[in-house]
């Protein structure tokens, strides 16, 4: 096996190398052992994502039923929230939006950050924030964000680096304005292999100590339960499949689950999780100063091991009853005369090179490393009402 360097990563990114990518496979282990059950994102409808796929290695590969257990989409969100938990660290640049001023209920964000924008850079939280009194779109950094594309990059380098890695579509600004997009450089999703079946349902029963009967009316406001309190009709039932009229929807009586019971847990015969980088569509990135591309490529690259490592590199949690850890990982290099195997890398490891690439960009002229920085926004009058209005809360 051989070492992945940050001198190797800026080769690799030329414009001239034929070097493809790193790819990093995992076999995954549900934590309670192999066929444990393991639940799969659910999606509208109550439906899993499923799919046919090639397993197995050689001539013992074959066609097999699999379930996305998470998809591309949402593994890059994950390691968007590593990183944003290692960027004191890292010193890597945050936009924030600064919500502490507006009424909200208290299990929402008192500050959004640029690593959970939906839409990275194209994001309408960024287009909607304040800076300084001013519109934040019509500042120097805010103009120039929302100009930034494959062919310039520089103010993505210094304010949004993982939009460049992860992707983006620049369509929150109007039909008239920029519609740039970034394909995402960086794939992953981890798939379960053969499932046992995926026709089981969770069934079960919300129980009550005092098994309280429901049959009675009951009248309550379903937006505030604290500062209006519910009261019981005795002795008038409630109107058949009336809202906001069921013992039930109060928290009280014993609700069995059946028909409108949620998908089970799936046992699967092997979860493995694949990632991608690709030196290919890196490549699409061109700073104004050519020579600067394989730094800023390498830089990006190592952001994402970074992300990975963080996000994946030892048992991780994707949702109630989806606790996995890794246990064996393959990292190969594919290169152009063949591909080979690398050292794996650990986070410590992962972050030392981060540190050397974002050296090598900042010798290359870009606007990384120490022009990177924190900026806090405010809404506009027009999103925090909108905000305040979806929660009644002023």
């Amino acid at each position: 096996m051989t070492a992945l360097t940050a001198d190797r990563l800026v080769d690799a990114c030329g414009d001239a190398s034929a070097a493809a990518g790193i790819s990093i496979q995992t076999i995954l282990e549900p934590l309670g052992g192999p066929g444990t059950p393991v639940k799969p994102a659910i999606y509208p409808g109550g439906s899993y994502q499923i799919d046919r796929r090639w397993w197995g290695e050689g001539e013992s590969r074959e066609v097999v039923d699999a379930v996305v257990i998470d998809n591309v989409p949402s593994q890059a969100n994950r390691c968007e929230i590593a990183l944003e938990r290692l960027q004191p660290e890292l010193g890597l640049p945050v936009i924030q939006l600064d919500l502490s001023a507006v009424p909200i209920p208290p299990h929402l964000p008192r500050r959004l950050s640029s690593f959970r924008f939906p839409h990275r850079n194209a994001d309408a939280y960024l287009r909607d924030g304040m800076l300084d009194g001013t519109r934040f779109p019509t500042t120097s950094i805010g103009s120039e964000i929302f100009l930034g594309t494959a062919d310039y990059p520089e103010p993505l380098l210094q304010w949004f680096p993982h939009a460049l890695l992860y992707g983006f579509w620049q369509s929150h600004l109007g039909k008239k304005r920029s519609q740039a997009k970034v394909a995402r450089s960086w794939v992953s999703e981890i798939v379960g292999y053969r499932p046992a079946t995926i026709e089981t349902s969770a069934l079960g029963l919300k129980s009550d100590p005092l098994n309280l009967s429901v049959d009675d009316r009951a009248i309550f406001d379903e937006d505030d339960l604290l500062d209006n309190p519910w009261e019981l009709v005795v002795g008038e039932t409630k109107s058949r499949g009336g809202r906001g009229e069921r013992l039930s929807e109060l928290g009280h009586g014993q609700v069995p689950v059946g028909e409108d019971a949620s998908r089970a847990p799936v046992s699967f015969s092997e979860l493995s999780q694949r990632s991608i980088v690709s030196f290919a569509s890196l490549r699409r990135i061109h700073p104004e100063r050519k020579e600067a591309g394989p730094a800023a490529r390498a830089l990006l690259v190592a952001l994402g091991l970074v992300g990975h490592t963080a996000a994946f590199g030892g048992p991780f949690h994707l949702r109630s009853g989806a606790d996995l850890r890794p246990v064996d990982t393959t990292w190969m290099w594919l290169g152009s005369d063949g591909d080979e195997e690398l050292e794996p890398l650990d986070l410590s490891q992962a972050r030392e090179l981060f540190s050397a690439c974002v050296a090598k960009a900042e010798e290359a002229g870009l606007p990384v490393g120490s022009q990177w920085d924190v900026l806090e926004l405010e809404p506009n009058d027009s999103l925090r009402k909108a905000i305040t209005r979806t929660w009644s809360l002023e």
